[in-house]
């Protein structure tokens, strides 16, 4: 028991329950930031505010550039049309579109990278990450209480405009 007092202390002390409750009684930010929660970054299922007709599938999160996944997957394309080994180019292409959905994951494209996984498993069945980024997309969607775009919903990555690359003025 007195080992178990000691380890609540400790931790108390190492969380720094303290130092926290003195900075909230001052009534002081703790951050310059406005505090947001998980769904106010979310514009899917939402409609643009400057548009009438949105689909039901509206992208959120970062743009990125995806040139270079986008020519690997057409590479991949064309090299399965003409591949002696279709296997190994159904690999090829599947690991492909994996590579675009994980970095549009990392953007927090969820609606666009969940499509690219299910196009990874079209052409390779056994693909576990896959598998696996399905599987938690859809428990982001479920957490959010939002149904996730079934195939053939997702929609294109966020379009990617390039920053305009003078150099600094002195």
């Amino acid at each position: 028991m007195k080992y178990l007092l000691v380890a609540l202390v400790a931790f108390t002390v190492a969380c720094g329950a303290t130092s926290r409750s003195e900075s909230t009684a001052s009534n002081e930010p703790l951050r310059d930031e406005k505090f947001q929660n998980v769904t106010a970054h979310t514009t899917e299922n939402q409609p643009p505010a400057n548009s009438k007709t949105a689909g039901r599938w509206t992208q959120s999160g970062d743009p990125i550039d995806t040139t270079k996944y986008d020519k690997a997957i057409a590479d991949a394309e064309k090299a399965l049309k003409a591949a002696s080994e279709e296997e190994e180019a159904q690999k090829v292409l599947a690991q492909a579109y994996f590579e675009r959905g994980f970095a549009l994951t990392q953007a927090r494209q969820y609606a666009s990278a969940i499509g690219d996984y299910r196009r990874a498993l079209k052409h390779d069945p056994d693909h576990a990450e896959a598998k696996e980024w399905i599987d938690q997309i859809v428990s982001i969607y479920t957490m959010l209480k939002k149904q996730p775009p079934k195939e053939g919903e997702e929609p294109k990555p966020l379009p990617y405009r390039a920053l305009d690359k003078r150099p600094p003025q002195e």
